[in-house]
């Protein structure tokens, strides 16, 4: 850039004429006022014209991963508490990033909540299932609402969409046979795919294996992708717009998805795997921030204008 850098609550509050300017020019003193006297704090209104860019970016995600093999799903927000687990996560834990539903039971009295991302319920779709291992591998992606606490973070850091309550996310899942070789090269594959998807929309980004320090519970290897935020000057972990984990037989064994050869053949556990194609909030903040002009304008990455209106 040759012009000083505006990060994206700047952008939104511009009041010249500027694309979006519908949704943006109120942005800041709408938007996150109308979303905090509604529901509270850390949610938000998007209106119009970025209304639109949300959907286009789930919208191009779904038929970019579908092309590359992923079922599309549509899944439940709402969960049973042991399917969370399950998955790895600790919903009781006083430091969880889990809503609960009070008083809200399944028919068996099982405590509900809200799902943190659609891994949860994909990955309890086939809960207590047997696969040949023919039917294997099976490749998902799914779109729904990630519900998350998000305890702490205040401060100039987390301003803006960084770290909000409610966002849409498109989820990337897969299950494998339960040996290495298989989970690792989906592994690889899923990664290859995200990599793609950012990189036709030019973002700038950087691929980090991660430590085994900071793996969660349930993650036997993980890779981090992280944006560059012009705004920020910086990568870094709030600039995470995408991670993709190799569970191995972490989640399996906890819901009893298993498959085997033959039928008469002993079964095993499966391999399952995550990853997230497209987090709406900081996609947004990442397109905002790298296509801004001088004068106070975006543009909008070229393979998106295909799945906005004509007038936009």
């Amino acid at each position: 850039f040759d012009f000083p850098i505006r990060d994206h609550l700047q952008l939104a509050t511009q009041d010249s004429s500027i694309d979006f300017k519908s949704s943006l020019i109120d942005f800041h003193e709408i938007v996150y006022r109308a979303g905090a006297a509604v529901t509270g704090s850390r949610f938000y209104f998007l209106r119009g014209k970025l209304a639109l860019l949300e959907l286009a970016l789930i919208q191009y995600t779904v038929n970019f991963m579908t092309q590359r093999g992923y079922e599309a799903v549509s899944a439940p927000d709402i969960v049973k508490t042991l399917i969370v687990e399950g998955c790895g996560f600790q919903p009781r834990d006083e430091a969880s990033q889990i809503y609960h539903l009070e008083n809200q039971q399944d028919t068996n009295d099982n405590p509900l909540c809200l799902a943190g991302t659609a891994e949860i319920p994909l990955a309890g779709m086939w809960m207590n299932h047997i696969f040949l291992d023919e039917e294997l591998p099976k490749k998902y992606v799914a779109v729904g609402h990630a519900f998350r606490r998000e305890a702490g973070g205040t401060g100039q850091a987390n301003k803006g969409l960084y770290r909000v309550h409610q966002f849409t996310k498109a989820e990337l899942f897969a299950i494998t046979t339960g040996d290495s070789e298989s989970s690792c090269a989906m592994h690889e594959q899923i990664l290859a795919d995200q990599v793609d998807l950012f990189k036709s929309l030019g973002l700038h980004f950087k691929v980090l294996d991660m430590p085994t320090m900071d793996l969660g519970a349930s993650a036997h290897r993980k890779f981090d992708i992280e944006a560059w935020m012009p705004g920020r000057d910086t990568y870094g972990e709030a600039s995470e717009i995408s991670s993709t984990s190799n569970c191995t037989d972490f989640q399996s064994r906890r819901l009893n998805i298993r498959s085997r050869r033959s039928l008469s053949s002993e079964t095993r556990f499966v391999h399952t795997l995550n990853g997230t194609a497209c987090a709406v909030p900081r996609m947004i903040i990442a397109i905002m921030e790298t296509f801004q002009h001088e004068d106070g304008y975006f543009h909008i990455p070229e393979p998106l204008m295909t799945y906005l209106p004509d007038e936009v």
